[in-house]
């Protein structure tokens, strides 16, 4: 069996190859397979539009309910060395640990870098 790429949209395995193009079963996503190694440096943005890097410390601009959680985590809340997620199909793109909840996912929307 071939070893063809992920899907760039959703992220799926189940991609195949028809008439030179790349097609996503999943999402309905087309792509030519030359697009594919162009673009390979993805970035991952703040919500002020700062570029973001692995081991940055961000600041969480909004309370954001955590499922489980008795709580919220606040505004102002300082994310200590962050890592970064690039093929992230939730949209969850960063990793990290927040004191008082542990690890989590966090979305780079609503995170600016301090």
């Amino acid at each position: 069996m071939e070893n063809l790429p992920s899907c760039p949209e959703c992220g799926s395995t189940y991609t195949y190859e028809d008439r030179g193009m790349m097609i996503c079963p999943e999402c309905g996503h087309e792509w030519s397979p030359t697009d594919a190694t162009e673009d390979t440096t993805a970035v991952i943005k703040d919500s002020n539009g700062n570029v973001l890097a692995d081991g940055d410390n961000v600041t969480v601009i909004k309370d954001l309910k955590v499922k489980g959680a008795s709580g919220a985590i606040k505004q102002g809340t300082k994310v200590k060395g962050i890592r970064l997620v690039l093929d992230a199909a939730d949209g969850h793109n960063i990793d990290c640990k927040v004191d008082g909840f542990g690890p989590m996912k966090l979305k780079s929307e609503f995170v600016k870098k301090n």
